[in-house]
């Protein structure tokens, strides 16, 4: 059985940025992450270190106590994960996020661009121009950071906009937003964005929306 990393790794593991899984810790700490297969260090400069899917499995996972004194050691510390100032892309619908609209753009721009980068380390071909492995565990997600990356506007508690939910079907996300020029200029944003879109109506309302999946290919 797989021994769990320890408290000490465990908080390196939590802090990775939410998107590239870039790591920050010392050589040792990283090292040790390194040799248990749990990141990777990159191999152009500045040669950053990053989750590998264990390790990203790791981060999602619940704790578990790796040595005496681990538990009590973690809950000294904050989780970085689940304190308030990590970043997640908007999918409409939720509270404003209470940031000021230039450091938001900023956020999601710096967001976007850690994707392109993740999305060229894990690609086995490079490309920047389809989905990678983490935006197909993350659809809604990764669908809604590229639309607001594009600058396209998030439903509000009581303002209309895009919204970005899970359906039935595998690997597929809808895209709603009651405005349909905003719906097919979100269309277009995804399908720049290496996804497959298609637009359906609702069968009780006539209301346009559309389903888009990582592309492949």
């Amino acid at each position: 059985m797989t021994r769990p990393p320890t408290a000490a790794q465990r908080r390196v593991i939590d802090a990775a940025d939410p998107v590239t899984g870039r790591l920050r810790g010392t050589e040792a700490q990283l090292a040790a992450l390194v040799r248990r297969e749990l990141a990777f260090r990159h191999p152009r400069p500045p040669h950053d270190h990053f989750l590998t899917p264990a390790g990203h499995r790791i981060r999602e996972s619940e704790p578990e106590v790796a040595e005496p004194g681990a538990a009590a050691e973690a809950s000294a510390t904050p989780n970085s994960t689940t304190t308030a100032g990590v970043f997640a892309a908007r999918i409409g619908g939720e509270e404003e996020t209470g940031v000021a609209p230039a450091a938001r753009t900023r956020e999601v721009h710096s967001a976007w661009q850690g994707l392109l980068e993740l999305r060229r380390m894990t690609n086995p071909d490079g490309s920047v121009e389809r989905p990678c492995g983490w935006e197909r565990t993350h659809l809604v997600q990764a669908a809604a950071l590229a639309l607001e990356a594009a600058g396209h506007r998030p439903a509000g508690r009581d303002t209309e906009g895009y919204r970005v939910r899970v359906t039935p079907q595998p690997e597929a996300v809808a895209v709603r937003d009651p405005d349909g020029e905003a719906l097919r200029a979100c269309a277009g944003t995804l399908e720049r964005a290496g996804w497959q879109v298609s637009e359906h109506k609702e069968p009780r309302s006539g209301a346009s929306y559309l389903l888009a999946s990582p592309r492949r290919t």
